[in-house]
């Protein structure tokens, strides 16, 4: 179905908000656009439309950004040389350090934290040329498909003020798609970049697993499932920003370069190929009505792009699988989050889905850890088997439709019971246990103006091929992503 318009009572973006990114950065590089221009008609449209979404927080001042942007049109006049992003106003999500502005974590714990050093990828994007203005809201620590927290409060759908944002760049998702930023990033361990991105009907890409180096983190080589990534109103926006992001950093030890550029890449058509719908697993991943028809809908739209698709369901324990992935999610954040938890003061303002997860890691063996690390390995094995006959997956982005703000996660989808406060999300779990790419491209609408999306996952390493994809896919929509 076509785009329905947004419930919020804003007023319609400005022809500047309305360009895609790589247009606004093409109109600043040959000065048909002053930044200045560009960022105030983004404060412009943030402070109109923000108040009612509770997209962007920690958001700087006027003035000292406006000072900023213009110090970067004097740069440009003296002909300075500038990075692809020069000049773009950009939102950093909340869970990324950035250097002398406030990062919370979405946690009373960090609520005045400032930082005095940037995550790898935001030193990127700095040097890039972008202009920092404040911070994307997340829920505490990430944890939970659904953006609320103690410190900024709940971010709200771009489509409807009833319905969550999803998390956990709810934030980010949020403002692409009202025009409040021209491209944002996200990160993503169990959905939090694709999860969102469907359920505000813009794209996400969770790159392979080590493209964009993680960091700076007191443990480098462990914790190797959550990834920063793109996200973007269109796929081309994307290939821009993850071409800043990307390549190697000697501080992320499983880091790798980038294969090229992928905005560049882009310019050849993807040239079709074969799609395996994994669907609901054959029954064992409940879902919620109208989500399965939607996806089987859009993979309609990929035959316009010369991809053809079959059903296909792999031989897996998918139970077994999904229990490795919980277990390896607590060696890895319950972990990292433990150090709260073992201060008294500190555990009071956890809540309670990182208590669980902590007291959960307390009890796990090495041995099980090892156990759950060779499920992993077997499903990776699985997948490669997988792609020695198809280019890509598909499977819904999410198991359910966004839910209403106040519901922390649905207890219940589709008559069973959900055992813990991410299971409804176990459908994100496969690329991330494959390490493979994986982006959300938003599939429409349900009856009641309700978005999906649906997730295209590839090779590892070949994010060039997902994105060319989902740039096909993209061509044949009768809408324009955002609200």
């Amino acid at each position: 179905m076509l785009r329905p318009q947004t419930k919020h009572a804003v007023p319609p973006a400005g022809d500047i908000c309305r360009l895609s990114a790589v247009e606004i950065a093409d109109a600043i590089r040959r000065k048909r656009l002053s930044v200045r221009e560009v960022v105030a008609a983004f404060f412009d449209r943030i402070e109109a439309v923000n108040p009612l979404v509770n997209a962007i927080v920690s958001l700087r001042d006027r003035g000292d950004i406006l000072r900023e942007a213009d110090a970067a049109d004097a740069r440009r006049q003296a002909g300075v040389e500038t990075g692809p992003l020069f000049g773009l106003p950009i939102a950093i999500k909340d869970l990324a350090s950035t250097t002398g502005l406030r990062t919370s974590f979405g946690s009373p714990i960090f609520a005045d934290f400032v930082p005095q050093e940037d995550d790898f990828f935001v030193e990127r994007i700095r040097k890039a040329g972008a202009i920092i203005i404040g911070k994307t809201n997340v829920p505490e620590f990430g944890l939970g498909s659904n953006t609320y927290n103690s410190v900024f409060g709940p971010t709200l759908n771009a489509f409807d003020p009833a319905l969550t944002a999803g998390g956990s760049s709810g934030g980010a998702a949020v403002a692409l798609a009202l025009d409040m930023v021209p491209v944002a990033d996200g990160s993503d361990f169990g959905g939090s970049l694709r999860n969102p991105a469907a359920w505000n009907n813009v794209f996400g890409l969770r790159p392979s697993q080590g493209l964009v180096p993680g960091g700076p983190d007191v443990e480098v080589f462990h914790a190797q499932m959550g990834v920063d990534g793109p996200m973007g109103r269109n796929v081309h926006d994307m290939a821009l920003l993850l071409d800043v992001q990307a390549g190697y950093h000697p501080h992320a030890p499983l880091s790798y370069e980038k294969p090229g550029s992928f905005l560049d890449g882009l310019g050849m058509a993807a040239a079709g190929g074969r799609i395996a719908w994994f669907g609901d697993l054959g029954g064992h991943l409940p879902v919620e009505p109208g989500i399965l028809g939607l996806c089987e809908a859009a993979l309609g739209r990929f035959a316009e792009a010369s991809f053809v698709t079959e059903a296909l369901l792999p031989d897996f324990d998918f139970e077994a699988l999904w229990q490795a992935f919980v277990m390896l999610r607590q060696a890895s954040s319950g972990c990292a989050l433990k150090t709260h938890y073992d201060d008294p003061a500190k555990r009071r303002l956890l809540k309670p889905e990182a208590i669980w997860e902590v007291e959960n890691a307390m009890r796990l063996t090495a041995p099980q850890i090892r156990a759950a690390s060779v499920i992993r390995t077997s499903w990776h094995r699985a997948l490669l088997s997988v792609f020695d006959r198809y280019d890509l997956i598909a499977l819904p982005t999410a198991q359910v439709f966004p839910f209403e703000v106040g519901t922390h996660w649905p207890h219940e989808v589709a008559g069973r019971a959900m055992d813990s406060y991410h299971r409804w999300m176990q459908v994100s779990a496969f690329a991330t246990l494959g390490g493979c790419p994986a982006v959300n491209v938003p599939i429409g609408f349900d009856d009641r103006s309700r978005p999906m999306g649906m997730q295209l996952i590839g090779r590892p390493r070949d994010d060039l091929a997902v994105l060319k994809a989902a740039a096909a896919y993209e061509a044949t929509l009768p809408w324009q992503a955002g609200a």
